[in-house]
């Protein structure tokens, strides 16, 4: 076990695990923030630590396994744990604390979205040394506080919870239903974010589309001037605010509602990026039912034309399910038609795993592991075909790449990203060399390309 840092005149440290999805990592950005605004040391590792905080993934179960791995490390290398996150929400049997079960020995557990509960935590068993200003911590952006991304992209969480009961997940009775932040702290935040040099502003939620639902799209105000707490507005502004700066703004978590084709003219006109992250899930109608989706999911095929139509351009990335209770291969090969004829330009593909108290364990009809994998992997098999072929598409292109990596200035070339391509989840573009020996790369900035070859999943492109 690593020995606490016990000297008095030391500054408390905290070490920091951060689990899970961008909209788990934006819980932990606050949490952060709040810890250096207060004066407390953080870290990434156990080491030194006076106690360690573990933000929990309890999505699927390979999450809740790796969550609770996590804190088992924790507890034996440091020894005083606080849990905050998606697990901590957990019932385990006998509705108990899943976490209190596991590991009785934390000092704290908390839910997601619980900043001042795991402050409070942290206040009872690591009293805080001072309280400065936010704006005086360092690496931090201002009323945006700390992120844990790199400086040039952000991820903006406009909302909190859902409202749809999917049957396959549990994030509802986690995170609560849809709580829309008001718009004009959104837009100070993306403000802050901008002028401390992000060039790349990822809006999340659970729902994005659903944005100021709650509120019964409520009118607020940004710089003195009315706005409504709706996508379309939101969208308008965040892109308004990022064409003054060069900047991207890029869409996730977009449900399909009719509404969302409000959004396409932005997109069009190059305000936000023709990007849409959308979870389709599945294609055929028995099985949407089955998993109650919102959005008339049956109408997804035509509502693609119409955005394609709106804007050429456009990249569409999507999550599915494969094997999903009482899924019959007719079902399945439906789904893959949709693939190919949708033209979905990525796409990743989950075999269905069972969730505890998810509503889909009571459906009957579960399919065999090995089917559930089989499914995935033909699934995955076309759908890497799909985008093979649009990527190929795209050899001869100019196109503008936001720089990622550039070492040496990139006088041997770098990795970037395309508008087509979402951080960590979507492909990327290697920068050959420049042409010019004069030419340099410099991580964040943006520089045009001429794309050479495919890759996979990826391109190759010439800097000039």
């Amino acid at each position: 076990m690593n020995a606490p840092n016990t000297s008095a005149a030391a500054t408390p440290k905290v070490g920091f695990v951060s689990l899970g999805c961008p909209k788990a990592l934006t819980d932990s950005e606050l949490i952060l923030t709040q810890l250096s605004a207060e004066g407390y040391q953080t870290s990434k590792t156990f080491e030194g630590a006076d106690l360690v905080i573990v933000n929990t993934c309890g999505f699927i179960d390979d999450a809740v396994r790796e969550s609770l791995d996590t804190i088992g490390e924790a507890l034996a290398e440091n020894g005083k744990v606080i849990v905050t996150g998606c697990l901590g929400a957990k019932a385990g049997e006998g509705g108990g604390n899943l976490v209190r079960q596991m590991h009785p020995s934390v000092l704290a557990v908390t839910g997601p979205h619980a900043t001042q509960e795991v402050m409070d935590a942290v206040h009872a068993n690591l009293p805080k040394p001072h309280d400065p200003f936010v704006d005086l911590v360092p690496n931090a952006f201002g009323v945006a506080g700390i992120k844990l991304t790199p400086r040039h992209y952000a991820y903006l969480k406009i909302s909190e919870g859902c409202n749809h009961r999917c049957t396959f997940c549990i994030i509802p009775s986690m995170r609560g239903d849809l709580v829309s932040r008001p718009i004009g702290d959104v837009l100070k935040e993306a403000q802050a974010l901008f002028d401390g040099g992000v060039k790349e502003l990822l809006v999340i939620s659970q729902d994005t589309s659903a944005y100021g639902v709650d509120v019964k799209y409520r009118t607020g105000f940004w710089n003195g001037k009315p706005i409504k707490t709706r996508l379309f507005e939101l969208a308008q502004a965040l892109g308004e605010m990022a064409q003054a700066h060069g900047a991207w703004v890029r869409l996730h978590y977009v449900y399909p509602y009719p509404s969302v084709d409000d959004i396409l003219p932005l997109m069009a006109s190059g305000l936000i990026l023709p990007y849409l992250d959308v979870p389709f899930q599945h294609s055929h109608p028995d099985v949407l039912k089955r998993m109650k989706r919102p959005a008339s999911g049956e109408k997804n095929m035509e509502r693609l034309l119409r955005w394609r139509e709106a804007c050429p351009d456009i990249v569409v990335r999507s999550t599915f399910i494969a094997g999903f209770p009482g899924e019959t291969e007719a079902e399945f090969e439906h789904l893959l038609d949709f693939v190919r004829e949708a033209q979905i330009d990525r796409a990743g593909c989950f075999a269905y795993s069972p969730v505890a108290g998810a509503a889909a364990n009571d459906i009957g009809g579960m399919l065999p592991q090995e089917v559930r994998e089989e499914r995935r992997a033909r699934f995955m098999a076309v759908a890497e075909q799909v985008s093979a072929a649009k990527l190929q598409k795209r050899v001869g292109a100019t196109l503008q790449i936001l720089v990622d990596s550039a070492p040496g200035m990139g006088k041997k070339g770098g990795v970037g990203r395309s508008y087509a391509d979402a951080p960590e989840i979507d492909g990327v573009v290697k920068l050959l060399p420049p042409e010019k020996i004069s030419k340099t790369l410099r991580v964040g900035e943006f520089t045009k390309a001429r794309i050479v070859a495919a890759q996979g999943h990826d391109l190759v492109a010439q800097p000039f």
